[in-house]
């Protein structure tokens, strides 16, 4: 069982969809964002993932995600918005 749940809302935190957290955070991320135009993505490292960022910058949305510590080339973060 997990507690972990995702949730897309918009920059007031009207919530859009929400789905079950699952053991990989990352499969839920795609079904998620599917057929939904946005600006940008704010989330923690269980996120990063390439296939993700690959996605978010194909649609030109700015990529907020706290890096995990096995990524081996660093990606620009902005850490005020991350906050």
């Amino acid at each position: 069982m997990t507690t972990k749940i995702l949730a897309l809302t918009d920059t007031l935190g009207n919530l859009f969809v929400l789905l079950p957290g699952h053991r990989f955070d990352t499969v839920g991320v795609a079904p998620l964002i599917d057929g939904i135009g946005f600006d940008g993505l704010i989330a923690d490292k269980a996120f990063d993932s390439n296939q993700i960022v690959a996605d978010l910058n194909e649609r030109g949305a700015k990529v907020v995600i706290s890096q995990h510590p096995r990524r081996k080339a660093a990606l620009p973060l902005d850490s005020e918005i991350y906050k």
